[in-house]
């Protein structure tokens, strides 16, 4: 129903049950304004209880990742686990 219109509801049925007083026979206003007082709180309470539903904190799903494993090479089927680098330093005996 929303905020407003359960507050209109509620004022629109407190001045039919506090500040008309007619007569029409067939019809009780005081009646019909507790009504849509009634109605008001009830839409009011409703609408409450479903805004506090929705801003609940749902966590985020958790991601797996997937890391492949490290490349070893192989050399006739057997791993080979030396591996050779050459490390030149700047002005260790190269021209210039």
């Amino acid at each position: 129903m929303g905020i407003g219109a359960s507050i209109f509801l509620i004022a629109l049925g407190a001045i039919f049950a506090f500040a008309i007083d007619a007569d029409l026979g067939w019809l009780n206003l005081n009646v019909v304004g507790w009504v849509l007082m009634l109605a008001g709180v009830a839409g009011l309470l409703t609408t409450l209880y479903f805004w506090n539903s929705r801003r609940r904190v749902v966590p985020a799903p958790v991601r797996e990742q997937v890391v492949a494993e490290p490349v070893v090479p192989v050399r006739d089927d057997r791993v080979v686990r030396e591996e050779y680098r050459e490390v030149r330093r700047p002005g260790s005996g190269y021209p210039a």
